[in-house]
């Protein structure tokens, strides 16, 4: 009698299949989808039952460098991050036979047509925007296999050397550029006012002279310098009529 209650009970025992929280069963009953199980212990039937454990937890997928070719010819190497999770484990198991390598394809083939589909400064300036059109196409064939597309996030371009060279190039001259615009609209705004103190030294004849004085006590500081004067016509006249007297 008490090996009869033994064996029940390792029957018992060999029947229950845990199931952790971050954990669904999808179970089958002779071959047929019966229904998802939650957390906690289950009795699963041998022979006539099965049961596949999906966890249901957010995953990162790092896929893989795609070559691809911009709308204005450029070639480039995209890499991405996709992060997902499995919202209904009955799709994922009935749906698609491989979950983690049906993202992975999905996304490395729509990472290739958005970038055909946008020139190579709009690949550098607008990461977001192409993440969101990535992660929209992505979403929508995800959906039907049970599974919610969280982010996309574009991690590496990588450009060849002779365009990283070129662009290198241009950003130089266009920071050249800038330099000389800056110098040009600093002589321009010196103009403007040497202009403007020259109109208000000619109207006060004794301003041109106070500002002859003010330069001479500016230079008088340094006792190295040669100060070579250039005495008006009027004072070199008034001389010359003291003399003749």
């Amino acid at each position: 009698m008490l090996w009869l209650i033994a064996i029940i009970i390792i029957s018992l025992l060999a029947c229950l299949r845990q199931v952790e929280e971050y954990e669904r069963g999808v179970l089958y009953t002779m071959g047929r989808f019966t229904g998802i199980v939650t957390a906690g212990w289950h009795v699963v039937w041998p022979i006539f039952q099965r049961m596949i454990k999906v966890d249901i937890r957010t995953k990162a997928v790092d896929v893989q460098k795609q070559e691809a070719i911009t709308k204005d010819n450029v070639s480039c190497k995209i890499n991405a991050v996709i992060y997902y999770k499995i919202v209904d484990a009955g799709k994922s198991v009935n749906e698609v036979e491989n979950v983690f390598w049906a993202v992975t394809q999905l996304a490395q083939t729509t990472m290739r047509r958005v970038a055909g589909e946008v020139t190579l400064d709009e690949l550098l300036s607008q990461r977001e925007k192409i993440a969101e059109q990535i992660l929209s196409f992505v979403e929508k064939s995800a959906l039907s296999w049970g599974i919610d597309i969280g982010a996309v996030e574009l991690k590496d371009i990588e450009l060849p050397e002779s365009m990283v060279r070129t662009m290198a190039k241009q950003a130089e001259a266009e920071r050249e550029k800038r330099a000389v615009i800056i110098s040009s609209e600093g002589e321009v705004a010196a103009a403007e006012n040497l202009a403007s103190a020259a109109k208000i030294m000619t109207k006060s004849p004794g301003s041109l002279h106070l500002r002859t004085l003010n330069s001479i006590n500016d230079i008088s500081s340094d006792q190295s310098n040669t100060v070579v004067f250039a005495v008006p016509l009027e004072i070199l006249r008034a001389i010359e009529g003291l003399t003749k007297k």
